[in-house]
């Protein structure tokens, strides 16, 4: 019986005449003879989508527009410009006032930090997985598969995401290169479009991707009786797991246990029992008695809502079954979601009239359904709005960012890698005098930073962090006028700033005028040196984080007074610093076993 269940299951995507075959050679104790398919290799075609990278919007170095194609550095090690890098690593951005609180809920096995999206030439079943991982490897956490063929001109429909594999973050026992390749599992249908989803938290410095090979076949192969014993009993399952189980309406024929000693509960415990409870949990649970319902009901479990693990299968009717169930949300979380038409203008307006109005904190980053019109309404809808997510909303119009100056309570505010123009940016800081973080890395058509840094020192002068990150035009006049204007700053990322010389002072200026500073990054630029790093030992006693990549200027003594004079330093990056040396970095990590000294090396 068993092998019948299992050729019914097996037989749904092949002809009758192929399941009958199958059948009788079950009958007859006979192996089925399937047909011969070769096996195709491809390297990824084109990088569609991705949530961060290293590099710049204007370049290829460290961008993840490296993963299209052959390898560039394997089998070599290191630290190479010709691969994919994503934003951060560690846990060192998590531990900065900048970031946000995390939302409680999250699935114990969802561990995705970051994501890629890769197109490949030809569709096909697969049959492994291949990623070159170049230095500090381990960060792949989940690799999918879509059914929607990327390169097809028609309108995606019934777009499923499968999962080909999963794991925990990790930590390689060395930095080396290696060939990752899971065992994945088997699909019933063809793909070309494959997403890789990362968590870096474990490493110790940048994880470098350099190609990605998909292998499979292009027809599907019939099951073959003979390796029965490694099918997956999942497969054996007649229906499909949906993200209905997110909100499903609670139909009158369905049939309710009693409610046991439930009854006897304190409604207060019954409810801190709920809140350990994931949203899928709390949703199939509320289909089991009357009383759970109304607990599971009950808008005070649902102030905090991310959605951003159940981005694959979130869609409009999702967010319709939630709604009447969020009247108190606080905090939402859709980042991620709605990509290919899952969600809609529609969809989105009908949920925020109801739930928006005590929103909070509005998590959007890579939401591509995102367009002028929805962020209107979210404008009109979240008035109390004081934290704003839209990182990596790239294919969001400049003039969409209007909306934003009608949030007057914005405290927190990310447009890293958005299209956000200079009108905009200094209409929102003309408007939103409240932000206490701004997060403008990877802007790149802001015209004039010197004008927008002079007009955050007039209007933000509650600013705790600013992130600046590949802006290409600030000046020392301009960062002279924000250290005078924004005397509260304490996180400052000046990242591949290449127009800022330490010869004009403007560092030095800078330590003075910030003795609140924990964190700068002053990464890449080439003029650091020891008046730099002196000043900031004798100005900034609270620093924790510092980044002075690629100074050829900056010697070991410098750096040893510098950490005699911050006790509280964590991190210190002197990667590719022409001066420090392995043997300076082992002999100061042995001084000060505290603080982490990153040495990048290339192979």
């Amino acid at each position: 019986m068993f092998y019948y269940i299992c050729l019914r299951r097996r037989s749904r995507s092949g002809t009758r005449g192929e399941a009958l075959t199958s059948r009788r050679a079950v009958e007859s104790g006979q192996r089925a003879a399937l047909p011969v398919s070769v096996e195709v290799e491809q390297y990824a075609k084109e990088v569609l989508d991705f949530s961060s990278h290293y590099g710049s919007e204007n370049s290829m170095s460290y961008t993840m527009w490296n993963l299209a194609g052959v390898p560039n550095v394997y089998p070599s090690s290191g630290d190479f410009t010709q691969t994919a890098v994503f934003r951060t690593y560690g846990t060192w951005w998590k531990q900065c006032a900048s970031a946000p609180p995390p939302f409680r809920r999250i699935p114990k096995g969802f561990h995705s930090k970051d994501y890629i999206e890769l197109a490949f030439e030809e569709p096909v079943y697969p049959t492994s997985v291949e990623v070159f991982e170049t230095y500090y490897p381990g960060a792949i956490v989940q690799i999918l598969a879509c059914s929607h063929n990327p390169f097809s001109q028609n309108q995606p429909t019934d777009v499923r995401w499968e999962v080909l594999w999963s794991g925990e973050p990790t930590k390689a026992p060395t930095p080396q290169a290696r060939q990752f390749a899971p065992t994945i599992k088997h699909i019933n249908f063809p793909t070309n479009l494959l997403r890789l989803e990362v968590n870096s938290s474990l490493l110790d410095y940048y994880t470098e991707l350099d190609a990605v090979i998909l292998r499979g076949v292009k027809e599907r192969q019939m099951l073959a009786l003979y390796k029965l014993p490694i099918i997956d009993i999942n497969d054996l399952s007649d229906g499909e797991e949906e993200l209905t189980d997110v909100g499903v309406p609670f139909g009158k024929d369905t049939e309710r246990t009693q409610n046991g000693y439930f009854e006897k509960l304190p409604y207060e415990l019954i409810q801190l029992i709920l809140s350990h409870l994931s949203l899928p949990d709390l949703c199939r649970l509320a289909q089991s008695s009357k009383l759970l319902q109304q607990h599971c009901y009950d808008p005070l479990q649902y102030t905090q809502l991310s959605l951003q693990p159940y981005w694959a299968r979130l869609n409009d009717a999702s967010l319709g079954h939630l709604q009447s169930r969020c009247t108190l949300l606080q905090r939402l979380n859709l980042s991620w979601t709605g990509h290919r038409g899952a969600l809609t203008l529609t969809g989105i307006s009908s949920f925020l009239k109801v739930c928006g109005q005590n929103l909070v904190c509005l998590e959007l980053s890579c939401c591509h359904f995102l367009n002028e019109a929805c962020l209107e309404v979210v404008s009109q809808t979240c008035t109390q709005l004081q934290e704003l997510n839209l990182s990596s909303c790239d294919r969001l119009s400049p003039q969409a960012f209007t909306h934003i100056c009608k949030f007057t309570h914005l405290r927190r505010l990310v447009l890293y890698r958005t299209k956000i123009e200079q009108t905009a940016l200094l209409s929102i800081l003309t408007f939103c005098v409240e932000l206490r973080h701004l997060n403008l890395g990877s802007c790149v058509r802001i015209d004039d930073y010197d004008v927008v840094a002079s007009m955050l020192a007039a209007r933000c002068r509650s600013l705790r962090s600013l992130d600046l990150w590949r802006c290409r035009n600030l000046t020392d006049r301009g960062l002279a006028e924000l250290a005078f204007g924004c005397k509260m700053l304490e996180e400052l990322d000046l990242g591949w700033c290449p127009t800022l010389q330490s010869s004009t002072g403007c560092f030095q200026q800078l330590a003075r005028s910030l003795p609140r500073l924990s964190k700068l990054f002053l990464t890449a630029n080439r003029s650091v040196c020891d008046s730099d790093i002196e000043e900031l030992a004798r100005c900034c006693p609270s620093l924790q984080l510092l980044d002075i990549l690629g100074t050829r200027l900056v010697s070991a003594a410098a750096l040893k007074k510098l950490l005699q004079a911050c006790p509280l330093l964590r991190l210190l990056d002197v990667s590719f610093c022409s001066q420090i040396d392995m043997r300076v970095v082992q002999e100061l990590s042995g001084q000060f076993p505290l603080v982490s000294i990153k040495k990048s090396f290339t192979q």
